[in-house]
């Protein structure tokens, strides 16, 4: 049930981008989804986003800035070593310029390149470009 949370907010998200909305409401929540826009917030894919409730069912707010092509979570968290995570993204994005996969590691939620620069793997959660 809970990978299946993540990938109905990032559906949420896409559709609501491709509607043109400028905000999305994603109910219900989890730490990861957090995560997961936290990073895509940091990279510059989302302006803002704000939890409310989260100790209940709670609702994100996602304020929407136009970028998003697409987002996916794997329903399926596949293992990936600190090595393989070049050739990972090489076949899941588009290109080399933009885009990134999401991995869940030991250290926390990142991205590809934080993972490649601090030399860990983990579980791919999913990707957004």
């Amino acid at each position: 049930m809970g990978r299946r949370i993540l990938n109905d907010a990032l559906r949420t998200i896409v559709n609501a981008e491709k509607r043109g909305f400028a905000s999305a409401q994603l109910q219900p929540i989890s730490s990861v989804m957090a995560s997961f826009l936290q990073i895509m917030k940091y990279r510059g894919y989302v302006k803002d986003f704000q939890v409310h409730d989260p100790h209940r069912v709670g609702e994100i707010t996602v304020q929407l800035q136009g970028r998003i092509n697409d987002c996916r979570a794997l329903t399926y968290r596949q293992d990936i070593k600190a090595h393989n995570i070049q050739s990972y993204t090489k076949r899941q994005l588009p290109t080399h310029q933009w885009g990134y996969v999401v991995i869940s590691t030991p250290n926390g939620v990142m991205d590809h390149e934080e993972a490649i620069r601090q030399n860990v793997g983990g579980q791919v959660l999913g990707y957004f470009y």
